[in-house]
């Protein structure tokens, strides 16, 4: 008997050293793959939400508001939650309605739950809806390889309907909002595991991916992506969502360019347009995935298709009848292939400095519409467009691009196809060889 004590010491011992060497696995970063839908053009990538989980295809939108799917068809969920109005969900969200239902309670329509403004970003289309809760299973990552899936217990997400559907890729039934918003997925992200509220995107012709967290970014054969150019990210004061509340600010990612150059020569246009107005939050230039080309106002469109087509010519390329909805469209009889695209002349985007430029080369400013015809890639977005510049899918892909929302700084790589590597390279797989190259 005198020895008991000692034998319920070691057994406590025992006990708390088990459960202290086996802690609670926290990741450094999240991993999502994105894939480029060849019919829309649209990216996708896979949210696997709810109890039991469902692999839930959406939209990849860079500045949306917020998480939203279909409620209104086979939403079925034992972990399903609607926050009641005023409680610190609703506050989180920034909702300021508060919604009844008169059908019998389901996901998506539930009393004294506070509203949901879920926007098809790609029509311009919004509903009322409702906020919600569910669980969110992601994989983690090491900037290397994926690694173990994680649970996020009460990720908050709206509501939509079916009709909203309409316009997206086959398949989706939602959008994935990548906005800076206390809602939008990465600011969810970093607080459920208290990392850095940074993302970057890479995005292809193919899978693409998106890491969210702060680790190194390294892509077969082992090339680490670190020297990224930065520049200011820029808020809207006025929201550029379909359907928002007054003085609601814009969650989408807007950069201060000051000049466009085709060939390192300034394009003369108005540059006051460039500029984010105050008061109406017109002009300005911001990055989208929902856009597959780059939007130009008309008169901006204008110049710097003319600027393209003389220096072309230059070089003996030879303009050709357009096809829709491209301005400028040539032979590939003069045109030679290299490493980053078709060898046209270079546009450079300029942003706060002449030693800070984005640089938009052959791979990135060019579109094959036949075996013999290329097409500049960027599109006329009318003479009173709500934002001038609107960076596209096709410009940002094979290019990495960090935003950091704790600093408030975007950081952008140039061309990996230069590097001889692209955004389809990450190593979906176990491992990975070491990094051989710096950027």
């Amino acid at each position: 008997m005198p020895s008991s004590p000692i034998i319920f010491s070691l057994l406590f011992l025992s006990i708390f050293s088990l459960s202290s060497a086996q802690p609670s696995f926290r990741p450094k970063a999240l991993l999502l793959p994105v894939t480029k839908d060849k019919t829309t053009l649209q990216y996708t990538t896979v949210i696997n939400q709810r109890t039991p989980l469902v692999a839930a295809s959406v939209v990849f939108d860079l500045g949306g508001r917020n998480l939203w799917v279909d409620c209104d068809k086979d939403y079925v969920s034992t972990t399903y939650r609607s926050p009641r109005c005023n409680s610190a969900v609703c506050s989180r969200a920034e909702s300021t309605g508060c919604g009844e239902c008169y059908s019998p309670p389901r996901p998506g329509c539930s009393n004294n739950t506070c509203s949901s403004i879920p926007d098809n970003t790609v029509t311009g289309t919004a509903t009322s809806g409702e906020f919600a809760t569910d669980v969110v299973s992601i994989q983690s990552t090491d900037g290397v390889n994926p690694g173990r899936v994680v649970k996020i217990p009460n990720v908050i997400f709206g509501c939509g309907a079916t009709f909203l559907l309409k316009g997206l890729a086959t398949g989706t039934v939602g959008m994935a909002g990548m906005g800076r918003h206390n809602i939008g997925l990465p600011s969810q992200f970093a607080a459920a595991f208290s990392f850095k509220r940074k993302f970057a995107v890479c995005l292809t012709s193919g899978r693409g991916v998106a890491f969210f967290g702060d680790v190194p970014y390294i892509f077969l054969p082992g090339i680490l992506i670190w020297r990224l150019k930065t520049t200011p990210l820029l808020i809207n004061p006025v929201s550029t969502a379909s359907a928002y509340s007054e003085g609601e600010k814009s969650t989408e990612y807007f950069i201060g360019v000051t000049d466009i150059k085709v060939l390192e020569k300034s394009v003369s246009f108005n540059k006051t347009l460039l500029k984010i107005d105050a008061i109406t939050g017109y002009g300005g230039t911001k990055i989208s995935t929902v856009d597959p080309y780059t939007v130009m106002e008309t008169t901006i469109f204008n110049a710097v298709t003319s600027a393209f087509v003389k220096a072309a010519a230059l070089r003996n390329i030879t303009r050709v009848r357009s096809v829709k909805p491209f301005g400028a469209c040539f032979s590939t009889e003069n045109v030679s292939v290299t490493r980053v695209g078709y060898n046209v002349p270079d546009i450079q985007l300029v942003l706060q400095s002449n030693d800070v430029v984005w640089r938009i080369l052959g791979a990135n400013s060019m579109v094959s519409v036949s075996r013999d015809v290329i097409c500049l890639g960027f599109v006329d977005g009318g003479v009173n467009a709500r934002t001038s510049v609107v960076i596209g899918g096709l410009q940002l892909e094979d290019n990495l691009v960090e935003f950091d929302l704790a600093s408030n700084r975007l950081g952008f790589s140039s061309s990996l196809l230069g590097l001889q590597t692209n955004c389809a390279n990450f190593n979906f797989t176990p491992t990975a060889s070491a990094a051989r190259y710096v950027m």
